[in-house]
């Protein structure tokens, strides 16, 4: 094979920032990024967009020079993402702010409700249920962070952790005070309502698990290539049938179960806040494996069987 050469534009300027000689054809795009952070140290890989067109979408890091569409000297532009944070440590930032923020509403913290005697404890029993299935929902989400996920994408942009912990702390605090607030009246329907929301809750966390176990089990040897996911032999994973996303389809129903159990108006804004974003995930990633994949099952909805 005859060595390529790399030039590396600026995407806005179009200023050269580095020329590379005597690439290898079978080059990565994962090790042209360590060659350009020898010449540029403040740029570190996950900080790096490397792109065949200045408007395009960045390269992967497995995609290999020679399959790329260049000649023997490729073009190609860098734009800078920002300084970086790792997806584990996001997820464990995000995670447990709700866990500890909704204690402080739930054990009554006199400089939230005031010192009244009558303040000090709920009479209703699904106030405690509420603070179980809360913090079980965060709690599992902490051990799914460190154990199950396996990321595509090893960074965000550290900008975004104060937006997403805006949303995930201020919501958990709007939730906890007035589920736990001194005025707060149990469902309508008691425990009929109260039983069967609980029901709902604990499937659909344990149907969110098994998808995010499957997923996690495409990428067993640390491949970061896209895959179909099928279904197993696990039941709850055979919402794949259907959906592409069942993991959000499942976390919506978490969320819908919580606002039944609770009856309160912050939850179900909540409930429906996440299945608009989560709908805008789910669309996304159904047209990515649209887009990659021609064998891609035509029946699948992104969300929601048979609608959306």
């Amino acid at each position: 094979f005859v060595s390529s050469q790399v030039e590396i534009l600026d995407w806005e300027t179009k200023k050269q920032l580095c020329f590379l000689d005597k690439v290898e054809p079978n080059a990565t795009i994962r090790e042209i990024r360590l060659m350009f952070h020898k010449l540029h140290p403040r740029w570190y890989p996950a900080r790096q967009s490397i792109k065949l067109d200045p408007k395009g979408k960045s390269l992967r890091d497995e995609e290999i020079l020679q399959h790329l569409p260049v000649g023997t000297t490729a073009t190609l532009y860098f734009k800078d993402l920002g300084p970086q944070i790792g997806w584990t440590t996001v997820f464990l930032i995000e995670y447990t702010g709700p866990l500890f923020i909704y204690f402080v509403f739930y054990f009554r913290m006199t400089f939230v409700y005031g010192l009244d005697e009558r303040f000090t404890s709920s009479p209703h029993p699904v106030v405690n249920l509420a603070c179980v299935c809360h913090s079980f929902h965060y709690i599992k989400r902490l051990i799914e962070t460190v154990f199950v996920h396996r990321f595509s994408r090893g960074t965000m942009p550290l900008r975004n952790i104060v937006k997403n912990c805006l949303y995930y702390w201020g919501f958990a605090a709007w939730l906890a005070y007035y589920i736990n607030h001194p005025l707060y009246t149990p469902p309508s329907y008691g425990k009929k309502q109260i039983n069967f929301a609980v029901i709902m809750f604990l499937l659909c966390e344990a149907g969110n698990f098994s998808i995010h176990v499957a997923l996690s089990d495409l990428r067993r040897n640390g491949s970061k290539t896209c895959k179909i996911p099928y279904p197993t032999k696990n039941p709850f994973t055979w919402l794949f049938f259907f959906v592409s996303c069942p993991n959000y389809t499942y976390e919506v129903g978490t969320w819908i179960s919580f606002t039944i159990m609770t009856q309160c108006v912050p939850v179900g804004l909540f409930t429906l806040l996440c299945f608009i974003q989560m709908t805008v995930w789910a669309k996304d990633k159904h047209c990515t494996y649209l887009r990659e994949f021609k064998d891609y099952p035509s029946h699948r909805m992104p969300i929601i069987p048979f609608l959306l």
